[in-house]
């Protein structure tokens, strides 16, 4: 007589009870040595604290180059870059591809005290834009003649490489410096003012902090590594082995809008001399325009990814994802399907932190991280 479905698994339960079939242990592999130095920005979406993660999930991966398409922070294609690979970090926005240039593409270059004793000099020749422009808006006024003054001795530095680490260490300053560390909140920063040592210190004594923080982790990995800005449709398919991807995606609430919380930064890069830096007078928090991107709508949003899942078919895909977003989990498998024959999808539970921000609910902030990864 034939064994049900039902018998058969019941029969299958009692032999594993008797005999145990061994699983092979877990192993995460160390996290590579100087990663967890990398100096934090506050940056919105930021896999700082999943690295551990992505390591365990790209070790596992063969590659040998590899593009960050949408580097933010730039701490992913630092893990990348301490993992002895050719890394590319690319970013549609301007102070995000200063940050790869200062920790990416540059393997040598430090701030001596020198350099930043220049920095600080008083400059009698510079300028009162960002003093005129931000008064009452962000910072007091000495924070914005130090802006100003900044500004007016960055082009006496030496090198490429020595400006981006001076901006990236005047982003972080100004960051740390702003309450919630986005300009979304305009006024007084000690209006929010919680007893933390970030709202009172200076931005001078913040830029020398992020200076040193940004000197320790510039290192030569053997490769030449580079950043760009740019449309990431942009970039020849085919140049890389891995690309890591981690779009705007959009959310189901709020909305993702980069240039709306980091627009200062944005505008501070050039100092608001670059085309799309013309500042709105008449927005509160002196914004400058949205750029469009058509990750960030739900009418673009499934087409944007199958383009881009399309451009760099020839590459090994990982696309980082959390389960609040949109198009869903199922819908990026099956458009990763149609370039790849093998898709694994890696989760992880994960809780976002939004600056000091208590009325984030528990819903918004706990999600599911994916890692989708896509070979042959």
């Amino acid at each position: 007589m034939q064994a049900t479905p039902q018998q058969f698994l019941l029969a299958f339960e009692d032999m594993a009870a008797v005999v145990p079939i061994p699983l092979p242990p877990i192993v995460i592999p160390p996290l590579p040595a100087g990663v967890a130095e990398y100096p934090q920005l506050r940056y919105m979406g930021s896999k700082h604290r999943l690295l551990p993660w992505v390591h365990s999930v790209l070790a596992e991966l063969t590659f040998s180059t590899a593009l960050d398409a949408f580097s933010g922070s730039g701490c992913v294609a630092y893990l990348l870059k301490h993992m002895g690979k050719q890394v590319c970090a690319n970013d549609f926005l301007h102070f995000s591809s200063v940050i790869g240039a200062a920790v990416i593409g540059n393997s040598h270059q430090l701030l001596t005290e020198e350099d930043c004793s220049l920095l600080l000099r008083t400059n009698r020749r510079r300028k009162q834009f960002i003093e005129r422009t931000f008064t009452g808006v962000f910072y007091d006024v000495e924070s914005l003649r130090f802006l100003d003054n900044f500004w007016a001795n960055l082009p006496q530095l030496e090198s490429d490489e020595k400006r981006a680490m001076a901006l990236s260490s005047i982003f972080r300053a100004c960051v740390k410096k702003q309450p919630r560390g986005v300009f979304t909140v305009t006024g007084d920063p000690l209006r929010y003012d919680d007893g933390r040592r970030d709202l009172r210190l200076s931005l001078r004594e913040h830029f020398l902090e992020s200076a040193a923080a940004f000197n320790q982790v510039v290192f030569d990995n053997g490769h030449a590594n580079s950043a760009r800005q740019g449309d990431v449709y942009d970039i020849p398919p085919g140049a890389f082995d891995l690309v890591y991807m981690d779009p705007p995606y959009v959310p189901r609430a709020d909305d993702n809008c980069y240039i709306k919380r980091y627009h200062f930064l944005e505008g501070l890069a050039s100092y608001w001399r670059a085309s799309g830096t013309e500042i709105l007078t008449e927005t509160m928090s002196h914004k400058i325009p949205k750029r469009f991107t058509p990750f960030s709508y739900r009418r673009t949003a499934v087409d944007a990814f199958r383009r881009l899942f399309q451009h760099f078919h020839r590459s090994t895909l990982v696309l980082s994802y959390s389960s609040n977003g949109y198009p869903s989990l199922p819908v990026l498998v099956e458009l990763m399907r149609e370039v790849k024959p093998v898709v694994v999808v890696h989760e992880k539970e994960h809780r976002y932190h939004f600056g000091t921000h208590d009325r984030v609910s528990e819903e918004r902030a706990s999600v599911r991280e994916f890692l989708i990864v896509g070979s042959e």
